[in-house]
């Protein structure tokens, strides 16, 4: 799908087009129901300003979605074909690297309560790791917070994804 094609669905189909960039309906509405877009850099530029700011019921709902960074995506959903894509740009890493992000990442589940959430895309394995051990050190409030942007960039490059 392109630009123009996004711009002539109809609103439900719009919106089941952009749910997989981020299954938050208010996020949902405010892109599609902006539609005409004169360019892709226009609705990413609305795409960013929408997720500005999330609830933490809209941050709950919207890392539900997202498996823990370094494991597979299960399932045929456009959410973990997405999620597979992503992670598949990771590449290699050796066992030592992986064995320690998968302890990373369980110990912030235990902290935070939630899966460790990041933008893979451009990120090395140890690059992740390393933003996994710094960020255990935020506050609870703090760590929302950078969710909430990790969640914001995702959505921003999944969405020009689906539009170029």
């Amino acid at each position: 799908m392109d630009l123009t094609d996004f711009n002539r669905l109809d609103a439900a189909a719009a919106a089941a087009a952009v749910r997989p960039a981020l299954d938050v309906p208010r996020w949902i509405d405010d892109v599609v129901s902006h539609r005409p877009y004169a360019t892709v850099a226009a609705a990413l530029d609305t795409a960013r300003t929408a997720a500005h700011p999330f609830t933490d019921e809209e941050l709950d709902r919207a890392l539900s979605h997202h498996p823990m960074i370094g494991r597979r995506a299960e399932g045929d959903s456009a959410e973990a074909s997405l999620s597979r894509g992503e992670q598949s740009a990771l590449g290699d890493a050796d066992a030592v690297v992986r064995a320690e992000l998968e302890r990373a990442n369980l110990d912030y589940q235990q902290r935070f309560g939630h899966v460790f959430l990041i933008r893979a895309a451009g990120r090395s394995l140890p690059e992740i790791l390393a933003e996994a051990r710094r960020r255990m050190t935020n506050t609870p409030e703090d760590e929302r917070r950078e969710v909430a942007e990790q969640l914001r960039q995702i959505a921003v490059l999944r969405l020009e994804g689906m539009l170029s």
